[in-house]
């Protein structure tokens, strides 16, 4: 079984983007969005008017990020999967989305970063959040282009 990470977020985050699962080069270097194709900080740089996000030591881009009232966290604690395809989750174990308010009392909006994640839009939404359902900044979603995808990633802040 899998472990995903835990959540990046303050009493004063009032965004939380959420993606499925830690795909295999963020599980081995303990970070999320670690795989160098993949386009979350890129997406989210370009968001909060940031450009430099993606270079900087991720430390100092989580430390940016949490600035900006967004926080990062998964949809899911565990799973069984074989490579990093969300297609191939198995026995999956969802994270505990009703701590999120003793976490960040001003949570407003829970974005989801692709369709799987998206999937607990619904529960999210039933909680009192508003949502948004943003396409994957995955390598492997590949159907839109970085443009197309940072129109709709933009939605964030609104």
């Amino acid at each position: 079984m899998l472990q995903g990470f835990p959540p990046i977020i303050r009493p004063d985050t009032t965004i939380l983007v959420l993606g499925s699962f830690p795909g295999e080069a963020s599980l081995g270097a303990g970070q999320y969005y670690a795989h160098p194709r993949n386009q979350f900080w890129r997406l989210l740089g370009a968001v909060l008017n940031e450009p430099e996000l993606h270079e900087l030591a991720y430390d100092a881009r989580l430390e940016r990020v949490l600035k900006h009232g967004i926080g990062i966290w998964d949809v899911l604690a565990a799973c069984h999967r074989e490579g990093s395809l969300d297609s191939a989750i198995r026995h999956a174990k969802p994270n505990d989305f009703a701590s999120l308010r003793a976490h960040a009392p001003l949570l407003k909006k829970v974005c989801f970063n692709g369709k799987t994640a998206g999937r607990f839009a619904d529960v999210i939404g039933a909680a009192g959040y508003e949502t948004l359902v943003l396409p994957s900044s995955s390598p492997a979603h590949a159907m839109l282009s970085f443009e197309q995808k940072l129109s709709c990633w933009r939605d964030i802040l609104f």
